[in-house]
């Protein structure tokens, strides 16, 4: 039986990605290989508090909930062998399956018609020295979103050389910036967007703001 550490498994709305506000099924595994200092599901970070479930019974917990909408988070969905088979499992089932991931590990590992939104991590996440460049040189394709996550200015600069230096706009049109909360305001990020020239998505995190003081199941 193909088992997965589930962290938690909920029907909520999308609140990040160019699906924000579409209803999404979300499974959140448990494990990560980086410690982000502004991690907001450190709960999922270690598989302690995790359940193993079998893939039969994510996939048939899925239907039940009559969303076409899946995502496989974490923690990091990567960390785990059985990703690739569940992911695949949905796909020919049917649904739109988005994957998010850190960016350290490499995406070519999940089925092509999975969606991937990759993290690339700005040096105020104190992990920015552990991307797997490839996923953005080889591995990233139209449908896919590139996310950074700034803290600053010093961040969204940074986020901007690597726009440039990879092209990454050559590769996708979907480029997020999303600010840290109690970080950077979002009217500052906003006028950095404005003032940068480019065609950014300025992501906030809906669900924060429609749940504002709920940390898990949404």
């Amino acid at each position: 039986m193909k088992n997965l550490k589930v962290s938690e498994m909920f029907l909520s709305i999308q609140g990040e990605s160019t699906y924000a506000g579409r209803p999404c099924y979300f499974i959140r595994l448990a494990g990560c290989n980086l410690r982000c200092s502004y991690c907001d599901t450190k709960y999922s970070l270690n598989d302690n508090e995790s359940h193993d479930i079998s893939i039969d019974e994510i996939i048939s917990t899925i239907q039940n909930s009559s969303v076409n909408l899946v995502e496989i988070t974490g923690g990091e969905p990567l960390c785990h062998h059985n990703v690739s088979l569940l992911a695949a499992q949905l796909i020919d089932l049917g649904f739109t399956v988005l994957v998010e991931t850190n960016g350290s590990l490499p995406i070519s590992l999940l089925p092509s018609a999975a969606i991937k939104i990759i993290d690339w991590k700005c040096p105020g996440s104190g992990e920015s020295g552990k991307m797997c460049i490839k996923n953005f040189t080889d591995f990233l394709t139209s449908k896919d979103e590139v996310k950074f996550v700034v803290k600053n200015s010093e961040d969204f600069n940074f986020a901007v050389d690597m726009i440039t230096k990879y092209e990454l706009f050559k590769k996708t049109t979907k480029i997020l910036i999303s600010p840290v909360m109690n970080e950077i305001n979002a009217a500052q990020l906003a006028e950095l967007i404005i003032s940068s020239k480019l065609p950014l998505i300025m992501q906030l995190q809906l669900h924060k703001i429609i749940w504002p003081n709920i940390e898990r199941g949404v």
